[in-house]
């Protein structure tokens, strides 16, 4: 089981619009704020606690995949109205995925403005 995951970004600030925007269509938010003065800068997002953070300490170089749960088919739609309307390029506009793990897949990609690859996937 994982408890949290984050990624690197080349800015912290631009990439946070990005993600309050494509998260909280999920239901995120920001739930911890890491100051500069600790030698890094980043955002956790999460409910009660942070699961996947954003930060300058992580190489932004490396491309990363992400999956967030979404808890309907609207859910996974509004993350990629959001994510694209807040800078985010399509990866895969929202639709059943055929050969998926489960009967219903129900996703939706979007690169953030570093490139790493986000998804929203609803399994029914």
């Amino acid at each position: 089981m994982i408890d949290h995951t984050g990624i690197g970004v080349s800015d912290v600030a631009v990439v946070a619009v990005f993600y309050d925007a494509a998260l909280g269509a999920l239901g995120l938010r920001r739930a911890m704020q890491i100051p500069e003065s600790i030698g890094t800068d980043g955002i956790g997002y999460g409910v009660d606690y942070p699961i996947f953070l954003i930060d300058r300490f992580h190489p932004h170089s490396m491309r990363q995949h992400t999956a967030f749960v979404a808890n309907s088919r609207t859910e996974v739609d509004a993350f990629y109205a959001a994510a694209i309307a807040a800078g985010g390029t399509d990866n895969g506009a929202p639709a059943a995925r055929e050969g998926q793990s489960t009967p219903i897949y129900y996703a939706a990609f979007v690169f953030d403005p570093d490139g790493n690859n986000i998804e929203a996937v609803f399994r029914g």
